[in-house]
């Protein structure tokens, strides 16, 4: 088991934004959380990274209880996060974006060099020297895809990695999913139903901070009722 989130409860100040929210990853998942705004997506993310703490429950990572430790600590075991915002340096240029996030954690390979990433994605290659605060959406998004990577993450949060972006980086962005999958278990949230469900290989449906439907992605593909009950798909 890679992730195994236990009946979390998590609050901003009075507003009980998590109540009871349970669910498991298997290493090498594709997984998605879908649900309408403020269902609770973003807070599960911020609640496993360690960003919003949960005040009740536990957060298991490959079996530690990592629940209430700082990000850094979180981070530094394994854990990356691609936040909605993308939060790159906007004053420093691609390439020092990438170096300031590179870590080698215990055990790790080491097989995310910024040469890799270079070659993996030319674009960012060309844009080595340019400054963050220059860079489209979809090159920031990559960016900031590329930059969890530097951490050599056993299991990566991207939250809302298409939000704002064109069709063509949409498509981009799906590719990139696909071929991390390959060596990263990840869990991500998204607006486009068609999307997460393209590419996880489960989901589960956030309402009020629960959640209320898990299902494989190609049987609620299929389930139009639960699709229109939950997510207002027309």
């Amino acid at each position: 088991m890679m992730l195994e989130v236990d009946n979390i409860h998590t609050y901003y100040g009075e507003s009980h934004a998590l109540q009871g929210l349970s669910l498991k990853l298997e290493a090498g998942e594709i997984v998605c959380l879908l649900g309408r705004n403020g269902a609770g997506k973003s807070t599960t993310l911020r609640s496993i990274i360690g960003l919003s703490s949960p005040s009740k429950g536990r957060v298991i990572f490959q079996g530690r209880d990592i629940t209430g430790q700082p990000a850094y600590r979180i981070a530094r075991q394994g854990i990356g996060l691609v936040p909605e915002d993308r939060r790159i340096f906007p004053g420093l240029s691609v390439r020092e974006n990438l170096e300031v996030a590179q870590y080698r954690r215990r055990g790790s390979s080491g097989q995310w060099t910024i040469e890799r990433i270079f070659d993996e994605y030319p674009m960012l290659g060309d844009l080595a020297d340019q400054d963050g605060k220059t860079l489209s959406g979809g090159e920031q998004q990559m960016l900031a895809v590329a930059r969890s990577l530097m951490s050599e993450p056993l299991l990566l949060l991207l939250d809302e990695p298409n939000e704002g972006l064109a069709p063509v980086i949409v498509q981009q962005i799906g590719a990139l999913i696909d071929e991390l999958s390959k060596t990263t278990t990840i869990l991500f949230t998204d607006q486009s139903v068609h999307f997460a469900l393209k590419y996880a290989g489960r989901a589960y449906i956030l309402e009020k901070g629960m959640v209320v439907h898990e299902a494989k992605s190609q049987d609620l593909i299929n389930d139009l009722d639960t699709q229109h009950r939950y997510l207002s798909v027309a």
